[in-house]
Parts: C-alpha cells; structure tokens; sequence
C-alpha cells in the first residue's frame, strides 16, 4: 500500500509564521497526507497547538537579527549545514511539496527543494515580502499572498489566499459582538505574539487616563513581554485597575471574541484574527517591520473604517486613551466597525491554500 504524500512545512520562531502553517497542517492532515514541520528552537514554542500526528523537526537557530560578532559569522556556515543535512532527508522522505511560510528556519528545507527539484512553494502573511521569501520568491513554483496587494520582485506573480487562521479562530468567526455600554467590558492588548514593550509603556497609562465611571468598567487582558509583565501589574493593580498580565495568551480565540476592543501591533495573523472574529481595533503598527509591512496589513481593515490606526511616532498616552474612549462612548460606531472587519476576513484563507498545495503537488516536481 502506497504511503500517503508527504507535505514539508518550514517556518520560523514567530506566531505570524507559525499559526498559518499550523492552519495548513490541521487542513491537510484532513485530506489524508502526512504533514512534517521544520522549526527552530524558537518555532517550537508554538507547536503545542499543532496536532500530535505532526512530525517536528527542530533546527539549530540561524540568525543575523541575534548575537554577536563570531555568532553572526557563524550563521553561513549553520545554515549550510541545515541546507545539507535537508537535502539527505528531503532525499529519504521524497515530499510531494515544500512550504515556506519564512523565517531563517525555513531555508534549508526550501534550498533543498530548488536543489533536488521537488514542487514547493512559498506563504507570505504580510503585504510586503519578509527578507527570506526575497530570497527565493524567483525560486520557487508558485506564491501565496495573504495581504493582498502584496509588494512582489518584477516578474513574480502571487495568488491572494489570505491568510490561514487557526481553527480555533474559525470556530468563533462572525461571533455575536456586544457593544460597549454600562457593564463589564474586555479589552484585549496584544503586542505580537511575545508582547511589545511600546505597548506595555503606554496602555496602561492610556487606560489610566480614561474617565474614571469607563475605567470601573473594564477588564484589561495585556500581553505583555516577560521582563515587563511585573512592572505593568504592579502599574494596573496600584491603580485599581482590573487587569490579567501574560506573556501570551493561549486562549486568544476567546478573549478576542469576547472582546469589546482590541489594541494590537498589526501583525499578519493578528489582523486577520481580527478580520475572521469581527472586532474594532486600534493598531500599532511596528515602526522597525521590513519594509513598513505592519502598515501594509494594517490598510484593509482601516479603509474598511474597521480599525483606527496609531503611528508609533504618534503614539503616546493621550493620543491612545482619546482613540479609546471615542469607541467606548459610541455603541453604534463600535459594532458597525465589529461588522466591517468581519467583511474583511477571509475564512476560506486555508482552501484557498490547500487548492494551490494540491495542484502543484500533483504537476510533480519542477525545474
């Protein structure tokens, strides 16, 4: 009896590149292929959502972004070695396709796969393509775009998928959204998938800001980094403020559901989260993302009048807590812009994926 066809998904150490690529394992696992994920040790934080029956493969972590001198002079040569040692076991499994959601982890599988000739593929979440996804957009048989436009090399063409969201995240697409009035209210901080210290800094003095009748009404969930999550409870609680400090959440799905507000970075996944649930938001862009690709995603949801968008330059306490209580104090603002995000989502994202993963696989390999 025939194996079933082997699907290699390489991605990187952050919740933007692993989410959709856990989107895309939980789909294939469905239609009967065998699904291996390459990661880093910084990737493998996030595989615990991954079904069991993935096979991980974690690499050594190979980065110019970390370390010092000799650690940077070090990183051809690891990433050499990740090429090599992937050739011998692309060699062995023979996969049907190889997808890279980028990342450096994902190198040496998709080197592999231009070398041997395999079928492979590229999913890029934001609007402009991240560093290792330049480097082999011309490479590669085909590329889905999960921010549409996305900013491609001159001769390379994308297929708009969107971006996959984690069945978790499906499970509460369209939830019902109660707007803001005088009860308890969520508001959920996100600042990527590890906190964002900017955030950290100026929400909770936002929040302070706010008319005291609001703030009694609100329960804050902040995602905070973990060298700041004391300093932002100690700032909450000293100041009565009823606030849930983490350093990630687990249960995003719900707390955003749940949600009356969501303050995030403008991270490919968080927007799309955003977009599949139907939230109002107010973004942060990352000032320092590759080529400003934070404000690339951000640009759907705010046209749409869905989400209100802070510049990092002009983000400040006074500024974010006037943006808040603007939302807080209109209701019907509040559930059109619930309503408007959801339009923007894409919950046949991970179809759309599937689709093109099976069409290449099946053309075989390629030059």
């Amino acid at each position: 009896m025939a194996k079933a066809p082997l699907l290699v998904i390489a991605a990187g150490g952050t919740g933007g590149h692993m989410f959709p690529a856990q989107a895309l394992a939980e789909a294939m696992l469905r239609k009967g292929w065998r699904v291996k994920l390459s990661t880093d040790a910084r990737g493998a934080r996030y595989t615990g959502g991954f079904p069991h029956v993935v096979e991980v493969e974690q690499i050594a972590s190979a980065t110019f972004a970390r370390g010092g001198v000799l650690a940077k002079l070090a990183v051809p040569f690891r990433i050499l070695g990740g090429v090599i040692a992937a050739i011998f076991r692309m060699m062995r499994d023979k996969p049907a396709l190889v997808v890279g959601f980028g990342g450096y982890p994902s190198i040496p599988a998709v080197s592999a796969a231009w070398i041997l000739r395999r079928p492979r593929m590229l999913h890029e979440q934001n609007g402009v393509l991240g560093r290792v996804n330049q480097l082999f957009a011309k490479r590669v048989n085909a590329i889905a775009c999960g921010t549409w436009p996305t900013e491609l090399p001159a001769g390379v063409e994308g297929t708009f998928t969107g971006n996959p969201v984690r069945s978790t995240i499906l499970e509460r697409a369209g939830s019902g959204y109660i707007a803001p009035g005088d009860y308890p209210m969520s508001l959920l901080v996100m600042g990527g998938s590890q906190g964002a210290r900017i955030l950290s800094e100026v929400v909770p003095q936002a929040i302070l800001n706010l008319p005291e009748q609001l703030r009694g009404y609100l329960r804050i969930a902040h995602q905070a980094r973990e060298e700041d999550r004391n300093s932002v409870e100690v700032f909450y609680a000293s100041h009565g403020i009823a606030a849930e400090v983490k350093p990630f959440f687990t249960d995003v799905p719900r707390r955003m559901s749940e949600a009356q507000l969501v303050i995030s970075r403008a991270g490919a996944s968080s927007v799309a989260d955003i977009a599949i649930i139907g939230r109002p938001s107010i973004l942060i862009p990352y000032a320092a993302a590759t080529g400003d690709h934070q404000a690339a995603n951000a640009r759907g949801l705010v046209d749409a009048d869905a989400a209100i968008l802070i510049p990092e330059s002009q983000l400040d306490a006074d500024t974010l807590a006037t943006q808040i209580e603007t939302i807080f104090a209109n209701p019907s603002a509040a559930h059109q812009m619930a309503r408007a995000a959801h339009t923007c989502g894409r919950p046949d994202a991970t179809e759309r994926l599937v689709e093109m993963v099976e069409t290449l696989a099946d053309t075989g390999p390629k030059t």
